[in-house]
């Protein structure tokens, strides 16, 4: 009797611990490199928000936060996108571990002044959610080669950009833990989900 006691002890720990580890995002970059393994990062960025205040990546050193690349006259899926963000900042509004971050990619029309109109269409005050604009080739490399979504000019494509809608979580270190596509409401719904999860490995640090 006691050796099975013993054994159902020994199953309920492993099995709650393999729970626990289900309930731990994945990071999307890692890199092995012979036997250590790293995960790449997010690297520090400058840009203007919709107030016209200078942004860097320390804004967001002591958050957790979803990026995603659009355009304010975007014709197609930004207002998905950014419809289903607006479900995101609704739920974490005022939580100061939880921020958003639109980085625009028309760097020639959408202005600070255009983003902060935009935003308060939304209903969007403050800075939980900034609207980021830069440079053409500081958010164009941005994206590409560190948050790895697909942005460019193409004059035949319908508002003039491509971008691809992904919803990027990243977390307080700068990594990044979750890609869902923006338009689909199942996968937002899933980003809440995973926001939730990463913010109680947090929880306490």
């Amino acid at each position: 009797m006691m050796k099975n006691l013993i054994y159902l002890g020994l199953l309920g720990a492993f099995l709650t611990s393999c729970q626990q580890e289900q309930k731990r995002l994945p990071y999307l970059q890692q890199e092995i490199t012979g036997t250590d393994t790293t995960y790449r990062s997010i690297p520090d960025f400058k840009f203007l928000n919709q107030d016209s205040v200078e942004v860097t990546g320390k804004d967001f050193d002591k958050a957790i936060y979803v990026a995603d690349f659009f355009f304010t006259s975007c014709p197609t899926i930004c207002p998905i996108m950014h419809r289903n963000l607006l479900k995101i900042y609704k739920k974490y509004e005022g939580n100061p571990g939880v921020k958003l971050a639109s980085h625009t990619i028309d760097y020639k029309y959408d202005t600070p002044s255009r983003m902060k109109t935009y935003a308060s269409k939304l209903g969007v005050e403050g800075t939980q959610w900034e609207f980021l604009w830069g440079e053409r080739d500081s958010v164009y490399n941005l994206a590409e080669k560190h948050y790895l979504v697909t942005v460019g000019e193409d004059k035949a494509a319908p508002g003039g950009y491509i971008h691809q809608g992904y919803l990027v979580l990243v977390d307080r270190d700068k990594r990044i833990r979750g890609a869902y596509d923006g338009t689909v409401d199942a996968q937002v719904d899933q980003l809440m989900k995973d926001m939730d999860i990463l913010l109680e490995e947090y929880k306490g640090k």
